[in-house]
């Protein structure tokens, strides 16, 4: 039986680049490995909803659904609204693609065509190792991401070489526990998942990636995130098991619902 795979993106505000983006599975490479693609729209406030309908009514065949959070749930609670649908669809992968059209899936293609994902729990896009090509970033950013790298390394005894990327594969299974589902909504989701997937001694597999950025709106505060980072990782230290089992949401959600808004299935 063919394995099941379903890209996810998340989408928040990106009415520019989502049709970028979903223009990258009318590459036949890239349809010939994804089962399903899953738009994840976190209550936007622009025309992002309006762009995605365009594009699915423009490509009828494109095996696409796009999805509206019941409240804006963050970063990290679109997450969980994706791995809760993989899990109930039986999904066997996972595939993450942000929407704002910094990285392509077409980077994966490499460990999807040799299998080598298969004897991973996830594959984490880089953009710091060698291989990987990126496009915009200041100086100083590369510095900050090669020191946080660095910092994780250390408290995880795990080599980390990207803290989060937006172009990630996990193996659905290895979600079933529900072991993320107390971390943050925010953009601080998948730092907790790498510590996690540490703590759990999870197979880690990190990829080279090509990532840009030129017309993406971020709103990161660095140097509220980078104290938030020293924070975290202070924590971890101080107790792994502690760490990965506590509350860490400032609003606890008791269900991550959604709607089906539009679908080509």
């Amino acid at each position: 039986m063919p394995e099941r795979i379903l890209l996810f993106i998340p989408a928040y505000n990106c009415e520019k680049q989502l049709p970028r983006v979903l223009d990258q599975l009318l590459d036949e490479r890239v349809a010939e490995f994804v089962t399903e693609c899953i738009v994840v729209n976190n209550r936007s406030t622009d025309g992002t909803e309006d762009a995605a309908r365009r594009w699915m009514a423009a490509h009828p065949a494109a095996p696409v659904r796009l999805l509206r959070n019941n409240e804006n749930y963050g970063l990290g609670g679109s997450h969980k609204v994706a791995f809760g649908y993989a899990l109930e669809h039986g999904f066997d992968y996972l595939v993450v693609l942000h929407g704002d059209d910094q990285g392509d899936v077409r980077d994966l293609l490499g460990l999807l065509d040799s299998g080598a994902y298969r004897t991973c729990d996830c594959c984490l896009g880089s953009r710091f190792m060698k291989g990987s090509r990126i496009t915009g970033y200041s100086p100083l950013r590369i510095f900050g991401n090669y020191g946080f790298n660095w910092l994780f390394t250390l408290v995880a005894r795990r080599k980390i070489t990207d803290l989060g990327s937006g172009l990630n594969l996990y193996k659905v299974s290895s979600l079933k526990s529900g072991y993320y589902l107390k971390f943050p909504d925010t953009q601080y989701f998948n730092d907790c998942m790498i510590l996690a997937q540490c703590h759990y001694r999870q197979k880690i597999r990190f990829f080279p990636i090509s990532w840009r950025e030129e017309d993406q709106v971020s709103n990161t505060k660095l140097t509220s995130f980078a104290l938030s980072l020293l924070r975290m990782c202070g924590q971890y230290a101080a107790g792994p098991k502690k760490f990965v089992g506590r509350e860490m949401r400032a609003k606890p959600v008791e269900h991550y619902g959604y709607q089906v808004v539009a679908s080509n299935r």
